[in-house]
């Protein structure tokens, strides 16, 4: 008998330090972190800023949520709590979870081929809705940025040629491989999904479907997402949100898509966006691609990509060192935003530092 109610005891005390939380409109808060931790953190992540040559690194904001609950949000420059920031490419994994929503009410599946949705695609007919989402189109794209502007076709697509209708100026290019063979970043395999949602749902619901079938249900209330000349959600960099809204994407992936007691995403597709691509090659990036989320998983004989974080983080990341981790097995969100512009900006150390302060976990 004693033996039970030990168990139970257990049991019940499990249940508590990892009560599930949900926010209203406000997060609820718990108990504030203080110590050596977080003042190491502190000064890894926010350096004295040089405005004049915008070098080092430069946060923006750094929230983080424990359990469901606010546990530190510290803010610099002009951002503050209430400031929807440009996220840059977390926005291809928005597109995601806004695509989970399409795909548990079944109006699509993983393969099939997005030119029955995209006509422009014809001349890739093979190409599967879930190649898209790896970023494995085969079509022939340089992500190159603001450091190789000439012969980059995210420049072109984003500022020059393509801008008025981004995801007809991707379709237009060739290939270079077959469709779901190999790996190619690409911004424009993210702008396609949301050429592709518009026929999904229906030009009717498309522009406001962001907001009825993912910002809404998860109490978001002043995102931004700009589109191109077409009407086209730029999917691949243009969606603007608070860091304490975007931690709710965050929250919703790490309990594998449900809010509350709504499934709002599909369990098996939150599983696909955090299983890596197959044909991944560990040279390629600094994570493992998903679906449209990168992971801290071994792939192709590699090590885990940062290694002072679980194997079971991913994360949604962007140009300039925006970023949302997402660390199921610590019950841990943290939303970076950034202005980031040299590369001296290491995710490892941001994890490593954040989970000495926020999880318990010291490093040797």
């Amino acid at each position: 008998m004693f033996k039970g109610l030990s168990l139970l005891f257990i049991l019940l005390l499990s249940a508590t330090a990892h009560a599930e939380h949900w926010p209203a409109e406000q997060w609820p808060t718990g108990a504030a972190i203080t110590g050596p931790a977080l003042q190491a953190l502190e000064t890894y992540a926010f350096p004295p800023r040089d405005d004049s040559t915008r070098k080092g690194i430069r946060t923006d904001a750094l929230l983080v949520i424990r359990d469901g609950q606010l546990i530190y949000e510290r803010y610099a420059g002009p951002t503050t709590a209430d400031t929807p920031h440009l996220t840059w490419s977390i926005s291809k994994s928005l597109m995601a979870a806004v695509l989970g929503v399409a795909y548990g009410e079944g109006r699509f599946k993983l393969q099939d081929p997005v030119a029955g949705f995209y006509p422009p695609l014809k001349k890739h007919p093979n190409l599967t809705m879930a190649d898209l989402l790896h970023w494995a189109s085969g079509i022939d794209w340089q992500e190159d940025y603001e450091y190789a502007p000439l012969k980059s076709s995210v420049v072109a697509m984003l500022y020059t040629r393509g801008h008025t209708d981004m995801a007809a100026f991707t379709a237009d290019h060739g290939s270079y491989a077959a469709p779901g063979e190999a790996f190619r970043y690409s911004s424009g395999d993210s702008n396609l999904l949301s050429a592709a949602l518009k026929t999904i749902v229906g030009p009717e619901r498309y522009a406001d479907y962001p907001w009825t079938a993912l910002f809404e249900p998860l109490g978001i209330r002043h995102a931004v997402w700009e589109t191109d000349d077409t009407g086209t959600f730029v999917a691949s960099s243009y969606a603007y949100l608070t860091a304490r809204d975007l931690a709710r994407v965050g929250l919703l992936m790490a309990r594998d898509g449900r809010w509350g007691e709504r499934q709002l995403l599909p369990k098996d597709w939150v599983a696909f966006n955090r299983e890596p691509f197959v044909h991944y090659r560990a040279d390629q990036d600094d994570a493992v691609p998903g679906g449209h989320w990168w992971l801290n998983r071994q792939a192709d004989g590699a090590a885990q990509p940062w290694p002072d974080a679980p194997a079971d983080t991913f994360a949604a990341l962007g140009h300039w060192g925006q970023a949302m981790y997402v660390i199921p097995s610590e019950h841990l969100v943290i939303v970076r935003y950034a202005d980031d512009r040299d590369g001296t900006y290491r995710h490892n150390e941001l994890l490593k530092l954040a989970r000495k302060a926020f999880a318990g976990q010291v490093q040797p």
